[in-house]
């Protein structure tokens, strides 16, 4: 049978199949099922650091409301902001303790994050939790426009550089595709300590509700046609980084494992497919990936990987098309 183990994080990993961070990864017992279906590592769903600040402002406001703070220096508001704060991380270490006390395959904390404030230090207690990795999910909104892109940009840069200064583990950042130039962040990021990029975040997307006139939230689970950008971009980076690549967002099937790994993947991320399908469609997707490689005589991944990314390919300029000029003009 082929040899399905990789590398990624530093970590050994018996297949390239990471659950992503969702609420597929937030209690013990749904864990130790994906494990037992061939999850080669689990994202923990991220503690938010918004919600944690939001929290407390909230806290501080009721307190005000109420009467308990008589001035900006009352001890309350420190008391109030650290109780919040320490009680969010508390339940999140807690999480990640019990995980790795009953499953024996790496165990990845996820932060979602907006700036680089004190919050990092949680990357040290998170660590000495037993995490074996962290991943940083970062995104800055760019709807402020007073900021240049190179301000938004310099945040993510930041956050990397001061969470590798206050962990030894090794660190992930989870990004979107929305950057004037994504291409030069993205080798930016590993210059400033990225042990390994996510490509890409998905995000909540709205709708319209045209009978209702409401505004509406759009599906919650991604789609395979999803995939076509994570794959041009996996592809365009997948031999121009030494950090690794976690491909994210529409890999629904075994099929859509092999063209990531093909584009220079190290491993894929999956959530949407698994809510659909449970636990047990690991195994589906792990048994076609075994017979697609047997059936091309691939003993291990590094056989085939990286072997259509744009660096290497016979047709590069596939990867940069970006318009469709080109096919209706030869549509008769």
């Amino acid at each position: 049978m082929a040899d399905l183990t990789t590398k990624y994080l530093g970590l050994t990993l018996k297949n390239p199949l990471v659950v992503a961070s969702s609420g597929l990864t937030n209690q013990v017992d749904d864990i130790l099922k994906l494990e037992q279906n061939g999850a080669s590592a689990v994202v923990l769903k991220s503690i938010f650091e918004e919600q944690i600040l939001l929290e407390a402002d909230h806290r501080i406001r009721k307190a005000e409301a109420d009467g308990m703070i008589y001035s900006d220096y009352s001890e309350t508001l420190d008391y109030i902001d650290e109780h919040i704060k320490e009680k969010e991380l508390s339940s999140y270490i807690d999480l990640i303790q019990e995980v790795k006390s009953k499953v024996s395959i790496p165990v990845i904390a996820s932060v979602n994050c907006v700036t680089a404030m004190e919050w990092t230090t949680f990357a040290r207690q998170i660590e000495k939790a037993g995490a074996d990795a962290l991943e940083l999910n970062i995104f800055v909104m760019p709807f402020n426009f007073d900021k240049a892109c190179n301000d938004n940009e310099q945040i993510y840069y930041d956050i990397i550089r001061t969470v590798k200064k206050k962990t030894d583990i090794p660190v992930a950042v989870k990004i979107s595709p929305y950057f004037a130039n994504l291409g030069s962040v993205i080798m930016n990021l590993e210059e400033h300590g990225a042990d390994a990029v996510v490509m890409f975040n998905r995000f909540s997307s709205p709708d319209i509700d045209i009978n209702n006139l409401k505004v509406t939230a759009a599906d919650v689970l991604s789609q395979p046609n999803e995939m076509a950008n994570t794959l041009r971009w996996v592809a365009i980076m997948g031999k121009r980084l030494k950090a690794d690549i976690a491909a994210s967002t529409g890999i629904h099937d075994g099929e859509a494992v092999i063209k990531q790994l093909l584009a220079g993947a190290t491993v894929t991320q999956m959530a949407s497919a698994l809510y659909k399908n449970g636990p047990e469609y690991l195994i589906q997707v792990l048994n076609f990936i075994h017979e697609w490689m047997e059936g091309r005589g691939y003993n291990y991944i590094d056989q085939f990987r990286g072997r259509l990314s744009q660096s290497v390919t016979e047709h590069p300029e596939i990867y940069e098309r970006m318009q469709f000029m080109r096919y209706f003009s030869e549509i008769k």
